[in-house]
């Protein structure tokens, strides 16, 4: 994981009015139902599927996909998917824009994060990310190695994990190199035979008159003070997850080459909807 993008501080948002107030007010707690309702029934449920299943997880997922798609339908942003979702066992990599990613992948793909350990510590979504199987990963290199063993072990589960390679988050306007390091653990021996790799671009597009970077969550900026201006905001944009062709591992030599293919798709894209600009 590498340290936070420090891209250009967006603008000043101007003052919450009363209606922005009734929005977050309403919102919030519809939002806040659902995820506490769903964190609960993921507990519950896993108490009964986890001695049975052990890793595989048949039912809990569907409880984080209905927030997620519910989500967008609470703030009334536009949510399309373009391209097939992959069938094949593998993982998942799409570059990074906010933390909405984890609603916009979570909403149609049955996937499980690779996520830096401080998101296990956030309000509401922390605790769904560690009910529903996220994979917390840390900075310190002497964990390298568990890390590794335990992707392998994951992957040969079945689970499609989804990893974000640029090891931040940005505006949303570019996508950022990507690093190998993690692919590593998809040419072993056991996995590099049957894996696949399914590169997803994520396009958020800015309400009506807003800041291109509207969705984008980036640097030192506050997860609250974003969380209540997505709440607030009357006239919504739109997100759209794009599906690109998967990758077979063992059609590559090394993870350089994969990660460096995985990252032309994700960036072609960004460029396709005339957004990329890194």
């Amino acid at each position: 994981m590498s340290a936070a993008w420090n891209g250009a501080a967006p603008p000043a948002s101007p003052p919450f009015t009363p209606g922005d107030w009734w929005r977050i007010a309403w919102r919030g707690a519809i939002l806040g139902f659902l995820t506490m309702g769903a964190l609960v029934m993921i507990v519950l449920v896993r108490l009964i599927e986890r001695p049975i299943c052990g890793l595989h997880r048949p039912v809990t997922p569907h409880f984080a996909q209905i927030v997620s798609r519910l989500a967008f339908i609470v703030l009334r942003i536009d949510y399309r998917v373009t391209g097939r979702r992959m069938t094949h066992r593998g993982a998942v990599v799409s570059n990074h824009a906010s933390w909405m990613d984890i609603f916009s992948l979570n909403a149609r793909k049955r996937i499980y994060f690779v996520s830096k350990a401080e998101v296990a510590s956030w309000p509401g979504i922390g605790w769904l990310a560690r009910a529903t199987g996220t994979v917390f990963i840390h900075r310190d290199p002497r964990h390298a190695k568990d890390q590794k063993e335990l992707f392998e072990a994951r992957l040969a589960a079945g689970h499609k994990l989804l990893f974000f390679p640029e090891g931040t988050s940005t505006d949303g306007l570019r996508v950022l190199p990507f690093k190998s390091t993690l692919f590593a653990a998809f040419f072993t021996d056991t996995l590099r035979p049957f894996l696949y790799i399914q590169p997803v671009t994520l396009v958020y597009r800015a309400p009506p008159g807003e800041d291109p970077r509207f969705y984008g969550w980036w640097g030192e900026m506050e997860f609250g003070a974003h969380l209540l201006r997505m709440l607030a905001q009357r006239r919504q944009g739109s997100v759209e997850v794009i599906y690109h062709a998967p990758l077979k591992v063992s059609d590559f030599d090394s993870r350089k080459d994969l990660a460096r293919a995985c990252e032309t798709a994700v960036r072609g894209g960004l460029a396709s909807a005339g957004l990329d600009q890194g």
